[in-house]
C-alpha cells in the first residue's frame, strides 16, 4: 500500500536551516507530481511547495519562495525539503504527499 514517511523536523532557532526527507513506497513514485504542505497549530493546511514529474518544474507559495528548495530523488523515491532562513511563522507540521494521500507529518517548531 502507498505509504509516505516524512522525517528530519525538530525544533530549531529562527534564521537556522532544516531539511525534510519524505521516504515514498507502494506507488510509481516517479510518476506523481509530489507536494509539501503544512499546518500550523490551530489552522488550516497550507500548500507549500510542488515539484512536477518528468520536467521536474518546481513552484512555491509565496511565504517560503527564496527560502525553501525542494527537490526528489526518483532512484531513491525520496522528496526533500530545504528550508532556510526559517521564521517562527514557518511553525508546524510539514506533510508529503500527491493528491489528497499525505503522510503522517513531522513537527517543525522554530523558536525565537
Amino acid at each position: 500500500q502507498v505509504q509516505l514517511v516524512e522525517s528530519g523536523g525538530g525544533l530549531v532557532q529562527a534564521g537556522n536551516s532544516l531539511r525534510l526527507s519524505c521516504a515514498a513506497s507502494g506507488f510509481s513514485f516517479s510518476t506523481y507530481t509530489m507536494s509539501w504542505v503544512r499546518q500550523a497549530p490551530g489552522k488550516g493546511f497550507e500548500w507549500v511547495s510542488s515539484i512536477n514529474n518528468g520536467d521536474g518544474i518546481t513552484s512555491y507559495a509565496d511565504s517560503v519562495k527564496g527560502r525553501f528548495t525542494i527537490s526528489r530523488d526518483n532512484a531513491k523515491n525520496t522528496l526533500y525539503l530545504q528550508m532556510n532562513s526559517l521564521k517562527l511563522e514557518d511553525t508546524g507540521v510539514y506533510f508529503c504527499g500527491f493528491g489528497n494521500t499525505r503522510g503522517q507529518g513531522t513537527q517543525v517548531t522554530v523558536s525565537s
